[in-house]
């Protein structure tokens, strides 16, 4: 079956004001740059959005809380977003920090069709209030719900016309589970190639999990960097 789309514009136009989105992406790498840009230009509002962490203040997901089209931030990490912490301080945003193993397992659960499991994280902090506690092996612990949404959207290294995939060193960290998750995934890469050109054994995710898939462009291809001072 081929589940090539044209463009990101064509990828994502079926997303409406509301849905619940998972985007891929570690820190700054294997971000879904041209389906973050489609979803700012087409106005989509009060999404709810799924992801590790928030992006930066201009470039990922920092784009769409810059025009205020997120209502809802789940993640396990928020720093080095100044306009994602006026925005939680002032009330503007909702958001809902997971410890980042949970966020990782509560996805993954949900590509496997397992709904709760057990986890230590997090007993005894805020994290726990309303949920459901059991002791195992001595040791407390929190139930925890998978984690579904409407639309899975990642971005990959390569994948073929058929849908399967291959992804790149730390952006297998979400990517490879959110593209298991969503109702619909959209997946953008940096090569799309045809059946047969890609190595069976270095399939990160296969075909069937995959919707839609089109040729990206234009990407930045930012790294973190860590700024030290010298003292004497």
């Amino acid at each position: 079956m081929n589940k090539v789309i044209a463009s990101a514009e064509e990828a994502i136009k079926d997303i409406q004001d509301g849905s619940t989105i998972m985007l891929g992406g570690f820190g700054l790498n294997g971000i879904p740059e041209n389906c973050i840009a489609a979803l700012v230009n087409k106005g989509v509002k009060n999404l709810t959005c799924i992801s590790n962490n928030a992006g930066v203040d201009d470039f990922g997901l920092g784009l769409l809380l810059h025009t205020r089209q997120i209502k809802k931030m789940m993640s396990s990490y928020v720093g080095e977003n100044a306009e994602f912490e006026r925005q939680l301080l002032s009330g503007e945003l909702e958001v809902d920090l997971i410890p980042q193993g949970t966020l990782a397992t509560r996805i993954q659960m949900a590509g496997m069709g397992i709904p709760a499991f057990y986890t230590p994280a997090g007993y005894g902090t805020e994290i726990a209030a309303g949920k459901e506690i059991k002791e195992f092996n001595g040791k407390m612990h929190l139930m925890e719900y998978a984690l579904y949404a409407d639309y899975a959207i990642v971005k990959a290294w390569k994948g073929d016309t058929m849908g399967n995939l291959v992804f790149r060193k730390s952006t297998r960290n979400f990517s490879t589970s959110m593209a298991k998750a969503g109702n619909i995934t959209i997946v953008e890469v940096e090569e799309l190639v045809q059946p047969g050109e890609l190595d069976p054994d270095r399939i990160d995710v296969a075909g069937v999990y995959v919707h839609r898939i089109f040729q990206g462009k234009d990407y930045q291809k930012r790294i973190e960097k860590k700024t030290i001072q010298l003292t004497k």
